[in-house]
């Protein structure tokens, strides 16, 4: 007598890959496929039409000597990556991409947790408190930078009759390259910090009363709460909006485009891209070059997030 061991199919029988192999498609499924197809299909032909599309054709634009308009190209290869890491200009472009983005992310960040903290106290008027601070960052980007050229105009400027009522001048916040970057931070910080201190408040609501109850009967301070219980308890939060405000600023255009027209001290990757492709170049090949570069960067920063930062986040 032959003995099976368990789970040991006799002699002749099929396995149970073959069961699965030749099991028959049954209509249900052709139909839950069909409704598949009908339910993803327009959104994935959406994403290869206006994504993918678009990005591959802008590796491939970054290869071409090409000016904007002209009906003719000649391939350089990767002539235009050696131009611009060769250029005095770009050490410039990438400097100024990195003070934007450092100063904004971590201003918003921290004045935003700061403005969160004060919007979370019961007291009259928070409501009316969080509509004022969140109301800057859904408001035109165009229209922001036009009211606050005015305010930073040197002769007409609001801030230029505060200043001349102090008996001092006001500065040429414009005509200077580190003057103007300081003001394009400025209002790009004061337009996005309601974004963050409304995901942090949000954050701040959903923190467990018990465990701050608990600390609080234990002797902590409100200090001692937040650094040691609060503060980490929100790192989800932080890591969230660490993401989507280095990607918000690494892209920041209008306010950078309506303030300082000419990029006087404040040509970021983007606005650069912008200036080559439609500005007195009209170097399409090398604007998209600089598009290629700024979207690396964008995914490196993304993918360095993803396996570095997340490490510290605290999701229960």
């Amino acid at each position: 007598m032959t003995w099976l061991k368990p789970h040991e199919p006799a002699p002749g029988s099929p396995s149970r890959g073959d069961l699965v192999r030749r099991r028959h498609v049954t209509g249900r499924d052709r139909r839950d496929f069909v409704v598949f197809l009908a339910l993803a299909l327009p959104n994935l032909i959406l994403i290869a039409a206006f994504t993918y599309r678009p990005l591959i054709s802008n590796l491939y634009f970054s290869t071409l000597n090409w000016t904007l308009g002209s009906p003719t190209a000649s391939v350089v290869g990767l002539g235009n990556y050696v131009t611009f890491f060769t250029s005095p200009d770009a050490a410039a472009v990438l400097g100024t991409t990195a003070i934007f983005t450092i100063v904004t992310v971590g201003g918003s960040m921290v004045l935003g947790l700061l403005v969160s903290l004060a919007l979370n106290l019961k007291i009259r008027g928070t409501t009316f408190a969080r509509s004022a601070v969140f109301a800057p960052f859904v408001l035109s980007g165009v229209g922001v930078g036009l009211v606050w050229l005015f305010i930073f105009d040197p002769v007409y400027g609001a801030l230029a009759w505060i200043l001349r009522g102090l008996g001092q001048s006001s500065p040429q916040w414009i005509n200077d390259p580190q003057l103007a970057l300081t003001m394009v931070i400025v209002v790009y910080v004061w337009k996005n910090l309601g974004y963050c201190a409304v995901v942090y408040l949000a954050g701040l609501q959903s923190l467990p009363n018990d465990v701050m109850e608990a600390a609080q009967l234990d002797g902590a301070g409100s200090v001692r709460r937040f650094v040691s219980i609060a503060f980490p308890l929100l790192s989800p939060t932080t890591f969230f909006l660490l993401i989507t405000s280095l990607l918000s600023s690494l892209q920041a255009f209008d306010l950078i485009r309506v303030m300082t027209p000419l990029g006087n001290g404040t040509s970021t990757l983007i606005f650069e891209a912008y200036k080559q492709a439609f500005g007195a170049y009209n170097r399409a090949g090398y604007s998209a070059t600089i598009s290629v570069i700024l979207f690396v960067i964008l995914l490196a920063m993304t993918g360095l997030q993803l396996r570095f930062v997340e490490r510290k986040v605290h999701y229960a």
